[in-house]
């Protein structure tokens, strides 16, 4: 429970880092929403999240128990230091062959298992890019109009080039601290600059564009600049995961575990040694600080002119009366408008051709 920035997992920096993490990923992941989008309705898609966050408990809670089985099986002949595996990522393949691998079948469903699961993972991961790439970039700002055939290859291709990119990074993951951190230090570089733009555009009532893309262009450097700059001097041995005490005693081999110095570490430049969990709360404090600035100083937008349909309903206390008038309607393009306008259309041609008959 210490509020120590530096201690890797402490409770705060899992309870408010975590929730910065995950209101990032479950607001404007791209991967997120392309699955609200393909619900027939808003209930359907809150229904969807408080589906998702259940799961998500779950899933938490059981790796949290996972772990804790797996640090008292080895509390008295750590793996590790016996030199059994080289990364603690190995700890839980290990503690799954040590105690249910004599029984067949079961080592190989469990391997199936963490392979589904990435490869399920992974494969939304690269439609979804491969989609912004071609509506955001190719079509949007190159205003390339492909045919059906040239869009199918080019999304093919970015699919396949972003796999062998992911498939590489494999001998960069083995030097640096575990895939836990790093995974989760590189995806708050975008979670949370975009998620900070986001916030700051609903929060925010006089942001403009400049003040976005300030926001977000200092959001990007400062959670980048922490998140690759905190792996390179893990992966230079300069700083390391403070862990818990282990021993060896009951270890078939005899083995020393070495006197874990940590007194160096205070020579590291401080951000560097920020726990990974405060990566997204820096990018999205970052986006909003100087996207706030910015927009004031060149020319906020007239509040009194806003849509008020366009800002968060938490500040709408503070908003003129100008924001509330009432507005010319625009037309309801949603799918539920879409079909109740059809019925109605439908209900009226069987009326209209009833009444012809009639006469």
């Amino acid at each position: 429970i210490t509020p120590s920035l530096y201690e890797r997992q402490s409770f705060w920096a899992v309870l408010i880092g975590g929730f910065f993490y995950w209101t990032a990923f479950n607001s404007v992941n791209q991967t997120m929403v392309q699955r609200y989008m393909s619900l027939p309705s808003l209930k359907k898609g809150q229904q969807s999240i408080i589906i998702f966050t259940l799961g998500v408990v779950l899933f938490l809670s059981v790796c949290c128990f996972a772990g804790l089985l797996v640090f008292d099986f080895y509390r008295n002949c750590d793996p590790l230091n016996a030199g059994l595996i080289s990364n603690d990522d190995q700890l839980l393949p290990i503690y799954v062959m040590q105690t249910v691998g004599h029984l067949q079948g079961i080592p190989g469903l469990f391997i199936a298992g963490v392979f589904g699961a990435a490869l399920s993972s992974l494969s939304v991961v690269l439609n979804a890019t491969a989609l912004v790439f071609l509506q955001d970039i190719v079509r949007g700002s190159f205003k390339v109009k492909l045919s059906e055939k040239a869009t199918n290859i080019l999304v093919k291709s970015v699919i396949v080039l972003l796999g062998a990119v992911a498939m590489s990074l494999i001998f960069v993951l083995e030097k640096l601290s575990g895939i836990l951190s790093v995974a989760t230090s590189v995806t708050a570089i975008a979670g949370g600059t975009t998620c900070g733009i986001f916030t700051l555009g609903m929060l925010v009532p006089w942001s403009n564009t400049k003040g976005a893309l300030a926001g977000a262009a200092a959001g990007a450097v400062m959670s980048g600049w922490i998140s690759f700059g905190s792996q390179a001097a893990i992966g230079a041995g300069h700083i390391g995961p403070h862990k818990l005490n282990v021993s060896v005693s009951e270890c078939l081999v005899n083995y020393t575990i070495p006197v874990l110095d940590y007194s160096g570490e205070s020579e590291v430049f401080p951000l560097y040694r920020l726990s990974f969990h405060w990566i997204t709360v820096i990018g999205v404090l970052s986006t909003l600080l100087v996207g706030t600035v910015t927009s004031f100083l060149t020319g906020p937008t007239v509040v009194k002119k806003m849509d008020v349909e366009l800002l968060s309903p938490v500040i709408h206390r503070f908003l003129p009366k100008e924001c509330f008038q009432p507005r010319s309607a625009s037309p309801d393009f949603s799918r539920d408008s879409t079909a109740q306008t059809s019925i109605h259309l439908l209900a009226n041609n069987r009326e209209q051709t009833n009444d012809r008959d009639r006469y």
